[in-house]
């Protein structure tokens, strides 16, 4: 306790450089802790709520008709009084206006009596849900019907069908996102389903059995017992409790990304943390050189700091979990339109227990180096102004390690990927490596530069000032800034490949479920010859006689082999796809039936030519052998296929056709609605409004990703500002000495800005080059598309980051500055 008043003196009398300590450890947790809260707190509600999410205890789901044995099993129960059962079947369509003068691709959801079993659908009107969804009505968006020009109580036609518009809704507590729909909702009566006519052969329909037990504890048993019962892959029986919806899938995707941003900030505020505290313990050399000059042990001292170290780090820990918490709020702010309406969000208290854990060990592991150094400070060295003695380099490379290592533990333990957690430290640590390697080329040459300007000379010898930090703030500023600006340059290349380039001849509008005998009246409607791709929707159950086992490839975070695939069948290649392996798409020499295969199958699986996959398409089981792989260019918009067969194997399987066409703005509205008035069951997608609807969902995702990377940037401004509080003494004598010598006020000034200046050219100079180089391999060689430098955004940010840099330090600095000759000489002579 005797320990406590001297540190909170000292604290009072440095309470900038404590205050920069503070806000680097709270800068460390804050990220990580709302990311990981969040994350924590978005899994409890939606488990919370997961009846609600489902509208039911048990979801059966398949893209076929449901088999007869799963039938049968579900009316046996139903028949017991075990359960309730409600069938939806969801698809896309084209409705249209009485008149066909307006027509809108929507979201149709047909219902069963029942629907939903847990929450509720919100109407506009008030009404229950399940009162106004009648025979012959429907409920719609209210987008519909300012799109199409319609209000409640108009006729709406759909499919083969005219239905009366009864009410609008509002809410419905299975609701996809509506960031990743393409069209209003439109709820039908299960009544209506026959009359629509869309229940064609082929028909992308997603089909559901909704299921309310009776006895609540007996669901795992009935969910179980009907799996046994589903015959076929296509089928998934799942529980509200195993059943992952669409709102999670994204959200452990997006919040797997964020953590990972979490990580990189937390090990540059570490470097902050370190950087800040070596400039507090510098500062406080002269005390350091009184205690042990009265007397005063190593044990001692190394316990008095320590001390000070916990009390400032207590406090930095708590002032980042409130931020945390703060930050936690803004991130459900920023990703409402994404999250279920009424989803309680808590703060997840396992999680504040972990941030004070964390926040911790991250004191104790970037502060280990600066302690340890105390007992290099010898009051000869500080009295005597001496250079210091050097300390022995194993200290440095424990305190790498043990960083490196906890870096590494904390990956696999938020990621739960041994593998991806290896390669994330691995390019981090690389990404660092690299800017301590440029950083330091960079200064070494600065410093052997003749320069003849004395403002200028004088400035560049104020980066290598004793005590100053400029390494470590250029390495973090670095490492920061190549993050946020490779993640500018990747998204304004996509943004250029994607949206603003889309290729005036490129394919502009699909049209679906196109059934074979309807070509010649489509075509003949279109007005030209129209070339039709078809469809055969199967899935794969093993490759070379192994089975899939889908639950460990459902579990990759790429595309895998465990989803439904579009097959498709001709005799030649497509004009922007050319062979790797093989000589011709299929082989004359074999009998066996054959596939072709795309590179990105062979991605997902090692396979070659020869190698036999086994197929189920609708129940039929079917084997066939690689008879080539092929590539494409992935800069054309044109169809294409993972796999396609001869044309005598699978013309006989059950399928749909689709045709691609290039339809100029204009004309797309009125041929929409006149090919949807002549075959009801064709769908229409408009890809321009696709794109659209991509590049705002890529804009908000990467407005997000900025915001929280600016938070490493403001860790190597601390360490900026800190230098400059650091080196007070040293910038004062320099200050003092130059107005002694007749250099003005404006003189002093414009050697710390020049100062300040080289700080920021140089590291965002630096982290300009490593964002290029980054952003080009991921553009060409992940991505596969060309590359833009974007010279005038890069210079801009550059700029920007460089007035920053000189407006933090220049502030820092007033000070220093405004200090008198005659003022430092008197306080000189009292001392």
């Amino acid at each position: 306790m005797r320990h406590i008043p001297m540190i909170l003196r000292q604290v009072r009398r440095s309470h900038l450089q404590a205050g920069l300590f503070v806000l680097c450890v709270a800068l460390s947790l804050a990220t990580l802790t709302a990311f990981s809260g969040f994350a924590r707190s978005v899994s409890r509600a939606l488990l919370e709520d997961a009846r609600t999410l489902h509208a039911a205890d048990i979801i059966i789901r398949s893209h076929d008709p449901i088999s007869a044995p799963l039938v049968q099993a579900v009316d046996r129960l139903a028949d017991q009084g075990r359960i309730v059962k409600a069938n939806v079947h969801e698809f896309y369509s084209v409705v249209r206006a009485p008149d066909e003068k307006a027509s809108v691709l929507s979201r149709l959801k047909v219902v069963e009596a029942g629907y939903p079993f847990y929450g509720q659908v919100t109407l506009k009107s008030g009404r229950p849900f399940k009162q106004v969804l009648s025979p012959g009505a429907c409920i719609v968006e209210q987008t519909l019907l300012d799109r199409i020009g319609l209000k409640v109580g108009d006729r709406l036609k759909i499919g083969y069908t005219t239905l009366t518009v009864d009410d609008v809704v509002t809410a419905e507590p299975d609701r996809p996102l509506d960031l990743f729909a393409f069209g209003p909702r439109v709820f039908i009566h299960s009544s209506d389903l026959d009359a629509l006519g869309l229940m064609t052969t082929g028909s992308r329909i997603h089909r559901l059995v909704l299921l309310k037990v009776m006895d609540p504890l007996q669901v795992d048993a009935i969910a179980a017992g009907l799996k046994q019962a589903s015959p076929f892959d296509g089928e998934s029986v799942d529980t509200y409790l195993t059943s992952g919806s669409v709102v999670k899938r994204f959200l452990d995707n997006f919040l797997f990304f964020l953590k990972l941003v979490g990580l990189f900030i937390l090990i540059v505020s570490g470097l902050g943390i370190q950087s800040t505290l070596t400039a507090l313990f510098n500062e406080k050399q002269r005390t350091i050189a009184v205690m042990k000059t009265v007397g005063a042990s190593g044990r001692f001292i190394n316990t008095h700091f320590m001390l000070m170290v916990l009390l400032l780090g207590t406090a930095g820990t708590g002032v980042g979990i409130l931020a945390g918490a703060a930050v936690q709020g803004g991130l459900a702010w920023m990703l409402g339109p994404l999250l279920p309406e009424g989803l309680g969000l808590t703060i997840a208290w396992t999680g504040v227990v972990e941030a004070v854990m964390l926040g911790f060990t991250v004191v104790a592991l970037f502060s280990f180096l600066p302690l340890y150094r105390l007992k290099e400070m010898r009051p000869v060295v500080i009295f005597n102004r001496l250079p210091s003695v050097g300390i022995a380099r194993w200290p440095y490379f424990l305190s790498a390690l043990l960083v490196l290592l906890f870096f590494l533990a904390l990956v696999l333990w938020h990621m739960r990927d041994i593998l991806f957690g290896f390669y994330f430290v691995g390019a981090v640590v690389a990404l660092i490596l690299a800017a301590a390697l440029l950083a330091q080329l960079a200064l070494w040459t600065m410093k052997r530069l003749p320069v003849r300007h004395l403002a200028l000379r004088q400035a560049i010898r104020g980066l290598f000032r004793r005590g100053n930090a400029t390494r470590a703030i250029m390495i973090t500023l670095t490492v920061s800034l190549a993050v946020i600006f490779g993640n500018h340059l990747i998204e304004k290349n996509l943004n250029a490949t994607f949206v603003q380039s889309f290729p005036a001849d490129a394919p502009n509008a699909f049209f679906l479920d196109i059934q074979p005998d309807q070509t010649e009246a489509f075509s003949a409607a279109i007005g030209h010859p129209v070339q039709f791709y078809p469809i055969v929707r199967a899935r794969i159950t093993g490759v070379n006689d192994q089975a899939i086992d889908r639950r460990r490839e459902g579990q990759k975070r790429r595309d895998n082999l465990s989803r439904v695939f579009n097959l498709t069948y001709r005799q030649g290649l497509l004009d922007d796809e050319t062979l790797i392996d093989g000589d011709t798409l299929f082989r004359s020499d074999w009998t066996e039936p054959q596939v072709s295969v795309m590179d990105s199958i062979v991605e997902m699986r090692e396979m070659k030519i020869g190698d036999r996959i086994s197929f189920k398409i609708q129940g039929v089981p079917l084997t066939a052998r690689i008879s080539s792989i092929r590539t494409r260019d992935s800069r054309s918009l044109s169809p294409f296929f993972y796999f396609v067969f001869p044309e005598e194997i699978m013309k006989q399987a059950p399928h749909t056709l689709f045709a691609a066409l290039t339809v100029s703005p204009g004309q797309m509205g009125p041929l929409q609605t006149s090919i949807v008035s002549r075959f009801p069951n064709i769908s229409v997608i408009d890809m321009s409004q696709t794109i659209g609807i991509l590049a705002r969902l890529m804009a908000r995702l990467s407005r997000i990703v900025r915001v929280f990377s600016l938070f490493s940037i403001a860790a190597g401004l601390l360490i900026l500002v800190s230098a400059v509080f650091a080196t007070r003494a040293e910038r004062v004598v320099e200050s003092v000495y130059y107005k002694i010598l007749g250099a003005g006020r404006r003189f002093v000034f414009t050697v710390f800005a020049l100062e300040n200046i080289l700080i920021g050219l140089l590291s965002s100079g630096l982290a300009l080059a490593l964002a290029q180089a980054g952003a080009y391999w991921v553009c060409t060689l992940r991505f596969d598309i060309g590359y833009r430098p974007f010279f005038p955004i890069s210079l801009t940010m550059v700029g920007l980051t460089v007035l920053l840099t000189v407006t933090v330090g220049m502030a820092a600095s007033r000070s220093i500055m405004a200090k008198k000759p005659v003022a430092y000489l008197r306080e000189q002579q009292n001392e």
